[in-house]
């Protein structure tokens, strides 16, 4: 276990408590895989090891530090304006106070973002719309999930939507020949909402647990694409008028800020329900996470930390700021 300090739920000042992170499950350390990341926000440990006292130069260096480490000014200024009051009100007395300050800053920015993703029984097929732009890893995200879920028990069935990209339709049925989970698939350029509406009634008729939708992934700033995820909506609608259950947005921890004008606007398009960030295992901008958080307040389900399945692995708010942040010096 660590100890941080963290908000009072009043709001009302910062009190002592502790956190323990996720159970070990044999898999790397979470720090190892996030080293890069980690190393963005180390420089925390040597401003605060030559800091005599804590002064406004400190502050300034502090929030330099979070914004290169790719927390956006939103999420930065409100851990900074918070250093400051708990400054102000004594609580942050001298440089050894700073770190578990911001430590607690940072789990209290995101905890909220902590929401496994529950597959309903009652909601079956439970219908998963994945979204994305080209690149970010969907498709693969898409062959994890249903790996996961065959490991737990439930039947899966996938849908190639993705039809203007050949390559997204065959990565998705060699997935599917790989773990035998069934895939609905048409030719290249045949239309995403008919495909989709095809593997629905397929899944309910067949009583398929859970349904993963892949869709198009051209550059979210095209206002075509937002149309024709709002249409794969309505098509669904006519099976079933709670589908999709999950609208989860996949973006790459590696492109940043990028990231975050990602989920804005296909948030806008087709209200997410949860996001999953893949690749932080090869990036210095894990810190994207906290920008995510401080603007949308949207569940983040997975983070994605390697190549396999396993890799995939549920979002826990207080393992993923004590790799980042451990109070200990690396």
């Amino acid at each position: 276990m660590f100890s941080i300090f963290r908000r009072k739920k009043s709001g009302q000042g910062l009190e002592s408590t502790q956190l323990r992170p996720a159970e070990k499950s044999g898999q790397d350390p979470l720090e190892q895989r996030l080293e890069r990341s980690r190393a963005s926000l180390g420089e925390l440990f040597s401003l605060i090891g030559r800091a005599s006292k804590v002064d406004e130069e400190l502050i300034e260096e502090i929030e330099t530090t979070l914004l290169t480490a790719d927390l956006g000014v939103a999420a930065t200024t409100r851990i900074i304006d918070r250093l400051r009051e708990g400054i102000a009100q004594g609580l942050i007395g001298g440089p050894e106070a700073v770190l578990p300050a911001v430590q607690a800053e940072l789990y209290d920015l995101i905890e909220p973002c902590e929401e496994f993703l529950a597959i309903d029984p009652e909601r079956k097929p439970f219908v998963i719309l994945m979204v994305g732009v080209n690149g970010v890893g969907k498709t693969t995200t898409i062959g994890k999930l249903a790996r996961r879920y065959l490991d737990e028990g439930k039947s899966v069935m996938l849908a190639a939507g993705d039809t203007f990209r050949a390559a997204a339709v065959e990565q998705l049925k060699a997935w599917g020949e790989r773990h035998g989970v069934p895939v609905v698939a048409q030719g290249s350029g045949a239309d995403t909402a008919a495909v989709i509406y095809d593997a629905l009634h397929s899944a309910k008729s067949r009583g398929v647990d859970i349904l993963i939708a892949d869709t198009a992934g051209r550059l979210h700033t095209q206002g075509h694409l937002m149309q024709e995820l709002a249409k794969v909506r309505r098509v669904m609608q006519k099976i079933d008028p709670e589908a999709p259950h999950e609208t989860m947005l996949v973006v790459d921890a590696g492109t940043g800020q990028n990231a975050l004008a990602q989920a804005r606007q296909f948030n806008e398009a087709v209200p997410l329900t949860g996001i999953t960030v893949t690749k932080l295992d090869g990036t210095a901008r894990g810190g994207v996470l906290f920008a995510i958080a401080e603007e949308l307040r949207i569940p983040i389900r997975f983070i994605g930390v390697g190549e396999s399945a396993a890799d995939l692995r549920p979002f826990d708010a207080g393992t993923f700021v004590h790799a980042l942040l451990p109070v200990e010096a690396p």
